[in-house]
């Protein structure tokens, strides 16, 4: 694992020990558009790191943490794994092999997926 994943795995699990829950009456909390992003760039990096030959589970094993943490409703919980869904199978229809193409949308979404995670806790984080 390089630096910056490592960077981008721990700012993931920094994220996930320091969401703030929701309110218990409110149905979306103040961050649940960045998280749903943040799950859809999970999902992207999982397929395309899978796809460019990791073997680990880093990826999907961060959104089960992050879901973990959130403890969301039925209907929470269908958002974030749809917006995980979505960014795997974003890929999962364009690409059958590893291409430089890949390897720069994984640097993209490694870069956002740290910056939303570190937003997040700046903002949101105890």
């Amino acid at each position: 694992m390089n630096c910056f994943t490592r960077t981008f795995a721990a700012f993931c699990a920094a994220l996930i020990l320091l969401l703030v829950p929701p309110p218990a009456a409110a149905t979306e909390a103040p961050y649940d558009k960045q998280l749903m992003r943040l799950a859809e760039v999970l999902g992207s990096v999982h397929f395309l790191r899978r796809l460019c030959g990791e073997e680990s589970g880093t990826w999907r094993e961060q959104m089960e943490a992050l879901l973990e943490a959130e403890a969301p409703t039925d209907e929470r919980r269908a958002q974030f794994v749809a917006s995980f869904n979505h960014g795997y199978r974003s890929y999962a229809n364009i690409y059958t092999q590893c291409t430089d193409q890949a390897v720069a949308a994984i640097e993209r979404y490694m870069a956002e997926g740290e910056k939303l995670a570190n937003d997040i806790v700046l903002r949101y984080g105890n």
